[in-house]
């Protein structure tokens, strides 16, 4: 099929055009570069992948390189709570208004794959596991221009929204700010880590799982369409602590402190069900301690912060 991606060479994106070149999918994508990245190079020699540098909010580009595309996956927007704190309005513009934007520019044959986030449960209720059905109360700016984004997109009926759980894994565009990421960072160059309000919870997905779930998608899009689906390890709803265990058995000279004072900005606090997911049919590969692994790997070869998103 022919592919439109947004936002293409980001970190996923980087992981999932060569995922879907490689299911011998057509794939063109349209980045602004903003982070300098070189990360889809070795796709270019691929006769099916095309890519064009622009704004994923100009109108007209948009609406041209859509006319071409049986499915659009719109990854382009600023991730993070940080990154969306330090630019709110292109925020909005991009996360939100450039989804609804593609909503209103195509067909109803196109199918539109979209990645929002389970950031939009904002604080869980103890012991209860968010579903689906779950009320959606996003508490960043963030969380609220991808549930709105997420909306748009299922109202138009021939679209799955796909709320993923906290991404890890290498990347060749790579953000270490994620928190598997920067755990793991931490106990491979510092050896230690701060912890603040440790206690608080969240699900985990690795990032090439989530490149199967998008061809997964595709290929199932008849029966998935027009819902959402949590994507997350089903073994995998950890508080910041939990995690850092995790870590420690394979770094044993991690030390990790929680802080008596002090809170983390970043107030998400949820346990996920990823049931929904599950009973397509769908099953993870990658586990979190075999992305800890990579992620130690990774990081003899990335030795700088710079690889983030703020």
């Amino acid at each position: 099929m022919k592919m439109l991606v947004t936002g293409g060479a980001g970190y996923i994106g980087s992981v999932l055009v060569p995922h879907l070149l490689q299911e011998g999918h057509a794939v063109t994508v349209l980045d602004n570069f903003m982070f300098g990245q070189n990360s889809l190079a070795e796709c270019c020699a691929n006769g099916s992948f095309e890519v064009v540098r622009g704004d994923c909010r100009d109108k007209l580009l948009v609406k041209g390189l859509m006319a071409k595309a049986d499915v659009i996956i719109p990854l382009a927007a600023l991730v993070g709570m940080p990154l969306c704190k330090i630019d709110p309005i292109g925020a909005e513009t991009t996360n939100r208004k450039a989804v609804e934007m593609i909503c209103r520019l195509a067909s109803k044959n196109q199918m539109i794959l979209f990645p929002t986030t389970n950031s939009g449960y904002g604080i869980g209720e103890k012991g209860k596991f968010c579903t689906e059905d779950t009320p959606l109360r996003p508490i960043s700016h963030y969380g609220k221009t991808k549930v709105a984004a997420e909306r748009a997109v299922l109202s138009r009926g021939n679209g799955v929204t796909l709320r993923l759980a906290t991404v890890f894994g290498m990347s060749a565009r790579m953000r270490i700010d994620l928190l598997v990421n920067d755990f793991v960072y931490r106990a491979v160059h510092d050896r230690a880590a701060l912890i603040f309000e440790g206690h608080f919870k969240r699900n985990y997905i690795h990032i090439r799982d989530v490149a199967r779930i998008f061809a997964f998608a595709i290929k199932n899009f008849e029966a998935m369409r027009g819902k959402p689906y949590n994507v997350g390890l089903e073994d995998a709803n950890l508080s910041k602590l939990e995690l850092c265990a995790k870590i420690r058995k394979l770094l044993p000279k991690f030390v990790y402190v929680e802080a008596p004072i002090g809170e983390d900005p970043d107030k998400r606090d949820y346990v996920v069900s990823n049931a929904r997911l599950s009973k397509t049919g769908f099953k993870t590969r990658f586990t979190l301690d075999q992305g800890i692994r990579e992620l130690i790997k990774g990081y003899s070869i990335l030795r700088d912060k710079r690889h983030g998103n703020g």
